[in-house]
C-alpha cells in the first residue's frame, strides 16, 4: 500500500528527470507509473518492502539488472507468482542522478522499443493490415426521376 504522502514518488521523479526529461507520476494499480512524453518506463509500488522504484526492461536490457542483482517485479496472483518487466533500481542510482542515468536512459529506450512494437492506437487488425484502401465496388447506374416519371404517365 503505498504511502499516504508522494515524498519518495516526488523524490523519483526529480532524481529520474535530468536523464529522461521532465517526469509526470500518475496513481495506478496501487502504486504510481512514472511516464515522460507518454511512455510509461517506471513504477512506484510497495511489495511489501517499503516503497521501491521498478524500472522498465526487456530482453535487451533484462541481463543489465540482472547482473547489478536487481529484483524483478513478482506478485501474487491467485496463488501464483507472477512478474513484469520491471527490474528495481540499484541501490546506489538512488542516491545520485548521475548513476540513476545509466539505469533511467535504457528503461527510457525499453519503453520506446515497446510502443513502435504496438499498432496504431485504435487500429483494428484488418485496418493495420491495408497499406491502401480497397478498390470500391462498382454500383449500377440510379434512372434519373424525370424519366421514371414519364414512364410511368405512359
Amino acid at each position: 500500500m503505498p504511502r499516504s504522502d508522494d515524498s519518495f514518488v516526488r523524490y523519483c521523479c526529480e532524481l529520474l528527470a535530468p536523464a529522461v526529461g521532465p517526469c509526470l507520476a500518475r496513481r495506478m494499480f496501487g502504486g504510481w507509473g512514472i511516464s515522460t512524453g507518454g511512455l510509461t518506463f517506471a513504477l512506484v509500488a510497495d511489495l511489501g518492502a517499503g516503497e521501491t522504484l521498478w524500472l522498465k526492461a526487456d530482453d535487451a536490457t533484462r541481463g543489465l539488472f540482472e547482473a547489478a542483482g536487481c529484483a524483478r517485479f513478482t506478485y501474487p496472483m491467485q496463488g501464483e507468482a507472477r512478474s513484469m518487466g520491471y527490474y528495481t533500481a540499484p541501490a546506489d542510482a538512488l542516491e545520485s542522478p548521475q548513476l540513476m542515468a545509466q539505469w533511467a536512459r535504457p528503461a527510457l529506450e525499453c519503453a520506446l522499443r515497446a510502443q513502435s512494437a504496438k499498432r496504431p492506437r485504435g487500429a483494428t487488425r484488418a485496418q493495420a493490415q491495408w497499406t491502401t484502401p480497397p478498390a470500391k465496388r462498382p454500383t449500377a447506374p440510379v434512372p434519373k426521376a424525370s424519366a421514371a416519371r414519364k414512364s410511368a404517365k405512359g
